[in-house]
């Protein structure tokens, strides 16, 4: 099931034909108050959350959704404000879209963000896994507590953020491409767009800055890479 939460009723309708066409139960809410009554009644596999909403905008939903589930949020806003979109991210949003979208891209990305959570849910849960701490310089990840540090002091990271690091520090020398990192990154076939990717490295470096390093490297024109780590 998915939740749909915007103030226009033309919109969710659009989105709500879209998604049963496919087969996907939806239920709609019309603000952001409806949409938190939605989530503990419904408890939708994946929410669609309009950034500005009455009562509660999306944001603030998303908060409280992250309080208490993991399931995939995916934001739609009319603003260009990159400040929106990476507030959204930052809070714990996996991906977004900018209206007006195509349906069929929507689509796509519902169809991946509800295979991830599947995915989830079912993946067996190893009693002792073969290893849960990734060391590169003053870059630690702790897999099994999902912590990750630098030089020992604490970076809180949200779970893109964390999965995008961690599948860099898999092999520090290999570059990534957009692609690659969506696939291992976001696993089981996620669809985002480029510009989440992007959007995603720029917190992920600015969060590392503020804990006195950069463990991420541009190689312009490919993709990124695990950087020194000195």
């Amino acid at each position: 099931m998915v939740l749909v939460a915007d103030d226009d009723p033309a919109l969710r309708a659009i989105v709500r034909f879209a998604l049963e066409k496919e087969g996907i139960r939806i239920v709609e809410a019309a603000d952001g108050a409806a949409a938190v009554a939605a989530f503990e009644t419904e408890h939708p596999d994946v929410l669609i959350l309009d950034v500005m909403m009455p009562e509660m905008d999306g944001t603030e939903v998303c908060r409280r959704v992250r309080a208490r589930s993991a399931a995939p949020i995916l934001f739609l806003s009319s603003r260009g404000d990159e400040i929106d979109k990476i507030v959204g991210l930052e809070l714990g949003g996996d991906d977004y879209v900018t209206k007006p979208f195509s349906p069929r891209e929507l689509v796509a990305r519902v169809k991946a963000a509800l295979r991830r959570g599947h995915a989830a849910a079912e993946a067996p849960r190893p009693a002792a896994p073969a290893r849960s701490i990734l060391r590169h310089g003053r870059l630690e990840l702790d897999v099994d507590r999902f912590r990750a540090s630098w030089g020992g002091r604490e970076v809180v990271l949200t779970r893109a953020e964390f999965g995008l690091i961690r599948a860099l520090l898999g092999y520090p020398g290999k570059v990534y491409s957009r692609e690659e990192l969506m696939e291992t990154g976001y696993g089981d076939g996620s669809v985002v767009s480029g510009r989440t990717i992007d959007s995603h490295i720029r917190r992920l470096r600015q969060k590392f800055l503020e804990a006195g390093g950069d463990p991420i490297a541009t190689v312009h024109g490919v993709g990124y890479k695990v950087g020194p780590c000195a």
